[in-house]
């Protein structure tokens, strides 16, 4: 699966790609991340990407044209022209079962903002499917993108060493939240572990999971 980054600020990247798994997945040639400058784009002696907003107000607005000089170039340096995601706080709210949809993709384009966000044309004429991680404001699109990447490749076919681990974990229980784990020690701090998971009976087990997921979720807020 493929991954183009067009952001003001690629180096924020730069120790995400070298860490855990994404680094094995990039290594194994299952996921490819290209970063782009969208500044690489912009006209004038200052390279300016950004400019005051019409009508007054605080901050700098992103220009239209670096950014869509940018996606159009940027699509075509592969046959799979993708899908471009741009990441806002006033997109839908990124989900498990939006995630795996977006798995399903051969190639994502993520369009991260700054400043005070985006020229409204760049909505408008290249039709940017909105996605957000949160009711709250960052203060770019790059850890937003960083988030949609990091659940993204849990889908990709051989990035997770144990594929049921993807299946049992929370979010993907239909309606519950995972079960707690333990390992060793038995006994920490006076806390031990419960007694159901020591013995072997893998009914026993599999039933105490069940149980305690469904009293996790019952106390989950929302």
């Amino acid at each position: 699966m493929r991954f183009d980054v067009l952001t003001l600020f690629p180096d924020l990247f730069q120790g995400y790609f070298t860490q855990s798994l994404l680094n094995l997945a990039i290594q194994r040639g299952l996921v490819e991340i290209r970063l782009w400058n969208i500044r690489d784009w912009a006209k004038g002696k200052h390279k300016s990407v950004d400019d005051r907003p019409y009508g007054g107000g605080p901050g700098m607005v992103i220009m239209p044209e670096p950014v869509f000089d940018a996606v159009e170039s940027v699509r075509g340096q592969a046959p799979e022209p993708g899908q471009l995601i741009l990441l806002s706080p006033g997109g839908e709210r990124l989900t498990q079962e939006i995630v795996r949809e977006l798995a399903t993709q051969k190639r994502l384009l993520l369009l991260c903002g700054r400043y005070e966000g985006f020229d409204e044309r760049i909505r408008i004429g290249l039709k940017p499917r909105e996605i957000s991680i949160g009711d709250f404001v960052c203060n770019g699109g790059e850890v937003p993108a960083m988030v949609v990447i990091d659940t993204v490749i849990r889908y990709v076919p051989g990035v997770l060493g144990d594929e049921g681990s993807l299946a049992e974990e929370s979010h993907n229980l239909p309606g519950r939240l995972e079960y707690p784990q333990y390992t060793r020690p038995r006994v920490f701090r006076d806390m031990a572990v419960p007694e159901v998971l020591l013995n072997g009976d893998h009914e026993a087990i599999a039933a105490w999971r069940r149980e305690q997921s469904e009293k996790k979720s019952q106390k989950a807020p929302g």
